[in-house]
């Protein structure tokens, strides 16, 4: 089917998801988050044989920069728990995919695209990306499974240092902290996601999907997506957090109380 925010190719049997929305740096709105959600529904069964996905922005600015601030600013705390809901669903979608996920991440990843990121089974990244979860600038709290996930992969202790301080950490650093496998020159992060995979997927398939289903977390704290939301959406109705998406859209310091 054609998708409104997600630019769909295959090459070597592989199924590359470029994010649309260039104009806006590829921010996720609900729109897309629910595209993806049925992409990966549909993928689920893999009746089409995939050897595996890699997901990458539009243009050479942004994999993608974060969640729709104007569209957050709509939301009341009910609207606000459903979208971080969607949100979880869709993620936990891909961390589940049967087939290798690559994140090809082009520029920035921040906060919901970082979170994106981060549901993908490995990332690969050029050299001018930059990525992190800058929601505690806007007085939030990541609300996509990051606060969950990146403590996984890199450790309680550093994962709460750069949530806590919104810090944004090149691609270098990144591979140092093990968040991204490699570190590519520009415009060749895709290929070399699809040189990955290949090289997975060149033994036999029913292994790779038996391989990616064993290494997942099945502790997966429910409880800590479940208070993730809960705290997102209180959280978003705060004097804060409209102080801080105000001062992010009007390109200004915030200041908190």
């Amino acid at each position: 089917m054609e998708y409104k925010y997600l630019d769909n190719r295959i090459e070597s049997n592989i199924l590359i998801i470029r994010l649309s929305r260039e104009d806006h740096l590829n921010a996720l709105n609900h729109e897309m988050v629910a595209e993806l959600r049925q992409l990966f529904e549909e993928l689920k069964s893999n009746e089409k044989g995939y050897k595996g996905v890699v997901i990458t922005g539009s243009g050479s600015k942004a994999f993608a920069a974060g969640a729709d601030i104007k569209e957050l600013m709509t939301l009341n705390v009910d609207d606000a728990y459903m979208i971080s809901k969607d949100g979880h669903t869709t993620f936990n979608l891909i961390e589940e995919c049967s087939i290798p996920v690559i994140a090809a991440i082009n520029g920035y990843a921040l906060g919901g695209g970082f979170e994106l990121a981060l549901a993908c089974h490995i990332r690969v990244a050029d050299t001018v990306a930059q990525m992190g979860l800058p929601e505690s600038t806007l007085g939030l709290i990541p609300g996509y499974g990051g606060t969950q996930r990146l403590p996984r992969i890199i450790g309680r202790a550093k994962a709460i240092e750069l949530m806590c301080s919104g810090e944004m950490i090149h691609a270098t650093y990144a591979k140092e902290l093990g968040i991204v496998s490699y570190v590519t020159t520009p415009g060749f992060e895709v290929q070399k996601s699809i040189e990955v995979i290949k090289k997975m997927t060149k033994n036999a398939p029913t292994s790779v999907g038996k391989i990616l289903k064993a290494t997942l977390d099945h502790e997966q704290a429910e409880d800590g997506f479940r208070y993730e939301r809960e705290a997102f959406a209180k959280l978003l109705q705060s004097d804060n957090a409209k102080e801080g998406m105000t001062a992010f859209i009007e390109k200004r310091k915030p200041e908190f109380e």
